[in-house]
C-alpha cells in the first residue's frame, strides 16, 4: 500500500496497525514502513484506528484519505467516515473464487481456496467447476492439506459458508462470477485466455494453474487491497491512481468565450439559471 504513495509523491503517509500483548510491532512490518518511507506509525488497529484517522485524536492526525483491507468492522467503520475522508473500497473480509475444468490441478484449486479461508472465520471461498469429479477431488484435497495448516480451526470455520458450484461449462461459471463479483478470481481452466473477455466484474483475475493469489498480494506486482463483497460491480483495486487527488484549469480568451456562448447561454436558460448565462452575455457584450 506504501509503495503507490511513495511512487506519487504523497508528502506525509501514516500507518496504524495493532501490536501485539507486550506493545511491539512486528519486525517485518516496521521494516517494510521504513523502506517505504512512512511518516508516522501509531499502535492501533481495527475500526478505532479508522476513527481516529478521520476524525483525529490528540495524537493521531485526521487524514485525507484511508486506504486499507481489513475484517468486517474495518469495512463498516471506513464505509461509516466516508462523509469526513475519502476511502480506498469497501476491502474486507477476503474471498476467492475459483473456476476449474478438468485441466485443473485438484491440489492446486485446493490450494487456493485454503490460503483465502486461512484469512479469517468470515472469509468466503468458492469453486464453481464443471463436473463432480473435480468437486470431489478438490474436496479430498482440502480434507489432506489443510490437516497441516497452523490456522486450520480458522480454515474450519471459514469452510462452513464457502460453496462449491457445479455448471455446465467455463461460460455459464464467468457469468455467475460476474454476478457474484468475487475479490479474487482464479481461472484455472484450458479456455481460460478465452474468457477473459467476459470478466466484467472481479477485483483481480488470476490466469492459469500456475498463477496463485498468493503471487498478487506478495510479489507480482499488482495491489492486494481489492473490492469484496460484491463490490467489484462497482470498485477497482488501489492504484497509483487512487493516491492522485486531480485539479482542472481552463483560460478562455474573449474568442473563445463567443465561440462558446451560445452553447453555454441555450443550457444554461434550458436549466432555469438565467444568472450563468448572463455571466456569458455581459462578457461577450462588451466591444
Amino acid at each position: 500500500m506504501s509503495v503507490p504513495a511513495l511512487i506519487a509523491g504523497c508528502i506525509e503517509v501514516i500507518l496504524c496497525t495493532p501490536c501485539d500483548k507486550n506493545g511491539k510491532i512486528n519486525d517485518a512490518v516496521l521494516y517494510a514502513a521504513s523502506i517505504s518511507k512512512i511518516s508516522k506509525i501509531f499502535k492501533v488497529g481495527g475500526a478505532q484506528a479508522i476513527a481516529a484517522m478521520a476524525f483525529g485524536t490528540d495524537t493521531i492526525p485526521a487524514v485525507h484519505k484511508i486506504f486499507g483491507p481489513g475484517n468486517q468492522y474495518v469495512t463498516a467503520a471506513k464505509q461509516l467516515v466516508q462523509n469526513k475522508v475519502a476511502i480506498d473500497m469497501p476491502a474486507g473480509p477476503s474471498e476467492v473464487l475459483v473456476i476449474a475444468d478438468d485441466s485443473c490441478v485438484p491440489a492446486f484449486v485446493a490450494s487456493d481456496l485454503l490460503a483465502q479461508a486461512e484469512h479469517g472465520p468470515d472469509s468466503q471461498v468458492m469453486l464453481v467447476c464443471t463436473s463432480t469429479k473435480i468437486a470431489n477431488e478438490v474436496e479430498k484435497e482440502i480434507g489432506k492439506q489443510m490437516k497441516d495448516l497452523p490456522r486450520k480451526d480458522i480454515v474450519a470455520k471459514s469452510l462452513k459458508h464457502s460453496k462449491f458450484i457445479i455448471l455446465k461449462n467455463p461460460n455459464d461459471a464467468v457469468a455467475l462470477s460476474n454476478l457474484y463479483a468475487p475479490e479474487h478470481l482464479i481461472l484455472a481452466c484450458k479456455t481460460s485466455k478465452n474468457l477473459l473477455r467476459q470478466i466484467v466484474n472481479a477485483g483481480s483475475v488470476f490466469v492459469g494453474n500456475y498463477s496463485p493469489e498468493s503471487a498478487g498480494d506478495y510479489a507480482s506486482g499488482t495491489n492486494h487491497t481489492l473490492p469484496t463483497n460484491g463490490y467489484a460491480a462497482m470498485y477497482s483495486g488501489v492504484s497509483l491512481d487512487s493516491f492522485y487527488k486531480k485539479i482542472t484549469f481552463q483560460q478562455l480568451t474573449k474568442t473563445g468565450l463567443r465561440s462558446l456562448a451560445k452553447t453555454i447561454t441555450t443550457m444554461a436558460e434550458a436549466e432555469g439559471l438565467q444568472a450563468h448565462s448572463n455571466a456569458v452575455k455581459k462578457r461577450i457584450s462588451i466591444k
